[in-house]
């Protein structure tokens, strides 16, 4: 369950509501679904299809307003892109998993690959808002269609897609929208796919344009580095310092990875992100939001963005 978040700028023109986590047309599924292992991210280690023990019978978490600073900071910036209320209330119409154990099992599955459906519907509605990929409007606009009619089959229909060959087609998609979106800026050096930059010193780094694509940037200070148009699809910036960074024409951003940062009242975001409620306001005597010690931590299991390192 992800925490609040403060309004950073306007949100662009394109509906994107139903890729946004509505928790209270949820049944919990964040908290049951998937598997935690004890780590900097979960206190606990809690096997798929169990809740955890902090999860209330109304649905909601118990710590929620403490997930960090009891060891949560995974369920913190956790993001579902609506998946969660998807499967909830139309794939299941309505029937929670608790008052009918009998599609416990089958609904912790589809979840599993809703979610990564519908990651894959906010990356394409990412692209579309491209101008620069307008010739790549019409295919986005198809696969976009396809990806939603995937999403609105039964649950066995949904458990039986080919995830991969489906992320594959449209990772295809998005590189070429993204190598579009990057022409002007890329320079030779700055294509850093998957590169472990882990700790990195990036202070004041030009990276504009770059491709960090599932680069590493665990716990790497970018304090006051240009990121103008850098393709951030997939890069881990969990603990990473983005103090004075600039991010605001950054590309494939997403929320859950802000939010396993640190920066502070001038990182300057795309307008249609938020502002992490735990980031630094004017005037607070907090930490330095620079790098902040996370290097060595072990990277997510799960399946990650569309070819994230590609």
């Amino acid at each position: 369950m992800p925490e609040e978040r403060t309004p950073a700028g306007s949100f662009p023109g394109r509906d994107q509501l139903s890729l946004r986590a509505d928790c209270e047309r949820c049944f919990g599924l964040c908290c049951v679904a998937p598997a935690f292992a004890a780590s900097a991210d979960f206190a606990i280690d809690k096997a798929a299809g169990q809740p955890c023990p902090h999860l209330q019978d109304d649905c909601r978490c118990g710590i929620h307003g403490q997930l960090r600073q009891r060891g949560f900071p995974g369920c913190a910036v956790y993001d579902c892109f609506g998946a969660g209320q998807k499967v909830a209330q139309v794939t299941f119409g309505g029937r929670d998993w608790r008052q009918a154990p009998g599609t416990a099992e089958q609904m912790f599955g589809v979840f599993g690959v809703m979610r990564q459906l519908h990651e894959l519907l906010w990356y394409l509605t990412e692209a579309l808002a491209l101008p620069a990929a307008r010739p790549l409007h019409g295919e986005l606009r198809r696969v976009l269609g396809d990806t939603e009619r995937l999403t609105r089959g039964g649950p066995g229909a949904i458990l039986g897609i080919d995830v991969a060959a489906h992320r594959q087609r449209v990772n295809e998609l998005l590189l070429r929208a993204s190598e579009l979106a990057r022409a002007r800026l890329s320079r030779q050096g700055t294509d850093r796919r998957g590169a472990d930059l882990t700790g990195a010193d990036l202070r004041g780094t030009d990276l504009r344009g770059a491709s960090l694509r599932g680069a590493c940037l665990v716990g790497a200070d970018l304090t006051g580095a240009d990121l103008s148009g850098a393709d951030l699809t997939g890069a881990d910036l969990r603990g990473a310092g983005l103090s004075g960074a600039d991010l605001a024409g950054s590309i494939f951003l997403t929320q859950a990875q802000l939010d396993a940062a640190t920066g502070d009242a001038v990182t300057k975001l795309p307008p249609s992100l938020t502002r992490p409620v735990h980031w630094p306001r004017p005037g607070d005597d907090g930490e330095p939001a620079g790098g902040s010690g996370f290097p060595g931590r072990a990277r997510p299991s799960a399946a990650g963005p569309p070819g994230s390192a590609r």
